[in-house]
């Protein structure tokens, strides 16, 4: 083996123009594969991070969920979240009074129009939450603070406002105790919100959270996706409470055993296991595209062996009559095959490598490059070099000695 892969190094410094050709397909096929596969990767692990944020064991209640791309015309067949009821606020208090229920989170919201004095914002996204929502937002409410449960159930005129609008709205004016008005009712700003980094980077939109039940005295919003951020009591787990709401909820709506949940109760994993399929679509043109690269690498590669079996006739010929077998001049030159498309998967690996760390460090992209593409791609790499390698090495397994040894 370590002869063979002396003789292609030695293939490449005596004919790089030649050899160059040949590794670049694997070189740019190797290197699709390592950038589309560091996006995906840095992307699900965003996700990941995000929802590490709100706890590992909390989960999502809400009207409708469905993994991958959803497309829709309007009807009731492509829509069928139009099938089940919108989440309530009696839902909301059945799943609180479940024993396995530590806390409840309360999310409902649309746009609005938010001023200041002479200062107006349009289209701001107005929330209505629970008093339990910092539980699962990540960051933190800094100065101020948040509202309270008495404030939400009294439907208390307060907000809290994220950096991005106090900054629109206040300038260098302390924001906690002034007055701001959201579709023309006054609310008193109580806290500043600072959200956690964003997952693409960038500024983001601005924000007010004001409690639930003033967003539904007040504001005018898109009713009927109220949905729910539920924390597991810490003696229960995850799938105790996601059974136990389940059969809370079956039992508020009335459902009779068979019949199935006009609701949905989802894990992080389901979550997570949904993007995975989203991501599948671009994972497969990631294959298609390297494999593209690599079959252009594999024409290359028969061309060069051919050449140098060619150019090695009469070594062949010396090797056969000192006793060298089929077999090991076949090995001989597969191992040389898969050597140069190996030093093909190695640069597209680093430059796959180096566009992935430009990614990660110049853009919002959190490019993350995991171990299992490497392999995948350096053993894609050599793989490419034995089939496409076979060919010329059993054609010069199979030379006759005594003509190989007479050929000029």
């Amino acid at each position: 083996m370590l002869e063979g892969v002396g003789i292609a190094l030695e293939s490449l410094r005596a004919h790089k123009a030649r050899a160059a050709l040949t590794i670049l397909g694997v070189a740019i096929g190797v290197m699709v594969v390592m950038v589309i596969g560091a996006i995906i990767s840095g992307f699900n692990k965003g996700i990941a991070d995000m929802l590490e944020q709100s706890g590992p064991k909390t989960f999502w209640v809400g009207r409708f969920f469905q993994g991958g791309v959803n497309v829709s015309d309007g009807s009731d067949e492509m829509s069928p979240w139009r099938r089940n009821p919108p989440m309530s606020l009696e839902d909301a208090r059945v799943i609180e009074h479940v024993p396995s229920v530590s806390w409840l989170a309360l999310d409902e919201g649309g746009q609005a129009d938010v001023s200041f004095g002479s200062k107006t914002q349009h289209s701001v996204r107005v929330y209505g939450r629970s008093a339990a929502w910092p539980n699962v937002a990540g960051g933190d409410v800094s100065p101020g603070r948040s509202f309270t449960e008495v404030e939400e159930a009294a439907a208390a005129q307060v907000a809290v406002v994220n950096q991005k609008l106090a900054e629109l709205l206040f300038d260098q004016i302390d924001p906690i105790g002034q007055r701001i008005h959201i579709q023309g009712v006054p609310y008193t700003v109580i806290g500043v919100f600072n959200p956690p980094p964003q997952l693409f980077g960038g500024q983001p939109s601005p924000e007010a959270i004001i409690p639930h039940a003033a967003l539904v005295k007040y504001v005018q919003y898109w009713k009927g996706w109220m949905d729910f951020l539920v924390g597991p009591a810490p003696a229960a787990t995850t799938a105790q409470a996601m059974e136990d709401v389940t059969e809370a909820l079956r039992l508020r709506r009335h459902l009779r055993p068979g019949q199935d949940n006009n609701f949905a109760v989802v894990s992080q994993e389901k979550f997570l296991e949904s993007l995975n399929s989203t991501t599948l679509l671009v994972r497969i043109v990631m294959l298609a595209l390297s494999a593209v690269g690599l079959l252009v690498g594999g024409v290359g590669v028969i061309a060069i062996m051919m050449i140098s079996v060619t150019e090695r006739t009469r070594e062949i010929g010396v090797r056969k009559a000192l006793g060298a077998t089929r077999r090991e001049i076949l090995w001989q030159f597969l191992v040389e095959a898969a050597t140069l498309t190996l030093v093909g998967g190695i640069v597209g690996m680093i430059a796959g490598g180096l566009v992935a760390l430009v990614l990660a460090v110049a853009t919002p992209v959190p490019a993350h490059v995991p171990l299992g593409s490497i392999v995948a791609a350096l053993a894609a790499a050599a793989l490419t070099g034995i089939v496409f390698g076979l060919y010329p090495a059993n054609k010069a397994a199979r030379l006759d000695p005594v003509e190989a040894l007479r050929y000029e």
